[in-house]
């Protein structure tokens, strides 16, 4: 008897050891002085960090100022510039419309739209110049949100500033805003919703983003951050006043640390569209993310991937996914990894930060296989360190 107790009691134990080894190690917190160190090391003015682990926000923490020439700190309830993470809050609203029925990710913007899209011609958007390319037809909101529908970023950087399609939409990655411009079109003109309002009823209010909006709010100026160049100049805050899903929202930390947070968990997403939110859903075979319609001469990490309004990654611990959110004087960054939902949540209004945001990441999440040289191009491997 004693024979057989000692050999469950053995059993177990190997059981909770293997249990245990399989568990993802826990994300970490970085002490408040190494922060501190390394934005003196690089002049950076202000940043705010967010870091969650198991699903659930562990850090909110602000650090600098939001206006160094005032001396107003910045702090976690400081509105700053959400940039391109607007991209990915956008599409997770998309992602509640087809759970809904309501919108086919895969159906083409010709029956998505009640014109043919070559017609739409207004302030806010003018499609008439692709009246001569066919192509328009292929699209779809599932290639607009995987950055694949073969435009540039924006037209004014084409050199006649005229909207064209540059490759077969769906065969290739190439960062485009122009694309969520299209996907705010098919919504509000073709299912007849408001895309400011949809965004703060599905995606803000539900997770508790009450100092968020896709425009600015007068409340704002009582915290907001201006930006930071990399020359150090100081940029304003703008007031953004029309609603723009490939950019336009304004935020805090504390608002990001519960937005990213319900997106790891899934709130508000079937199973299915959670999901399809990170899938590897096109292989992306360029060097660098920028310029983006760079020939796909490169060597990329393998399995980097288009998620939909994100992008995915191979990491050593499983999936992982990230989003960026860049301007003249801002950096942000969402890195997560699917392994014991963890992330960490950068937003500065400084973008000299961004040379922070290998190093912090690892201090956080450990090391991980995030793409720092393909998102930017200046990272060297092995350079740095806390």
């Amino acid at each position: 008897m004693k024979t057989l107790r000692a050999a469950c009691s053995a059993l177990a134990a190997s059981l909770l050891l293997v249990g245990c080894a399989q568990l993802p190690p826990a994300a970490s917190v970085p002490r408040d002085e190494v922060i501190t160190r390394l934005m003196a090391r690089e002049h950076v003015q202000g940043l705010a960090l967010a870091v969650i682990d198991r699903g659930q926000v562990i850090k909110v923490a602000s650090y600098g100022w939001r206006n160094s020439e005032r001396r107003l700190p910045l702090t976690t309830d400081t509105v700053m510039y959400g940039a391109s993470l607007t991209k990915t809050a956008f599409a997770y609203m998309l992602l509640q419309l087809a759970d809904e029925g309501k919108l086919d990710l895969d159906a083409s913007v010709a029956t998505l739209l009640p014109q043919a899209l070559p017609a739409y011609r207004g302030k806010d958007h003018d499609y008439t110049d692709l009246a001569a390319d066919p192509r328009w037809r292929s699209l779809t909101p599932r290639i607009l949100l995987t950055h694949s529908a073969g435009f540039s970023n924006f037209r004014w950087l084409e050199p006649d500033k005229r909207l064209r399609i540059h490759f077969d939409p769906g065969s290739r990655y190439a960062y485009s805003g122009e694309g969520f411009y299209l996907l705010q079109l098919i919504v509000e003109q073709g299912l007849g919703l408001d895309a400011g309002r949809e965004m703060q009823r599905r995606v803000f209010d539900r997770f508790g983003m009450r100092t968020t909006s896709m425009m600015w709010r007068p409340d704002f100026a009582e915290n907001l951050a201006d930006g930071y160049r990399a020359d150090g100049s100081m940029e304003p805050h703008d007031e953004r006043s029309r609603v723009s899903a490939a950019g336009s929202m304004d935020t805090t930390i504390a608002d990001q640390a519960g937005l990213w947070s319900g997106i790891l968990r899934g709130e508000g997403l079937s199973a299915r569209s959670r999901a399809e939110l990170t899938r590897a859903q096109l292989p992306i075979r360029s060097r660098h993310q920028f310029p983006t319609l760079a020939s796909e001469d490169g060597a990329p990490p393998a399995g980097l991937a288009a998620g939909l309004g994100l992008v995915t990654f191979r990491d050593r611990s499983g999936v992982g996914w990230f989003k960026g959110g860049h301007n003249d004087s801002t950096g942000n960054m969402v890195l997560c990894l699917e392994n014991g939902q963890r992330c960490v949540v950068l937003l500065a209004n400084d973008v000299r930060a961004e040379r922070l945001f290998p190093e912090l990441a690892r201090l956080v999440l450990g090391e991980t296989d995030m793409p720092w040289s393909w998102e930017y191009g200046w990272f060297q491997p092995g350079a740095g360190g806390p």
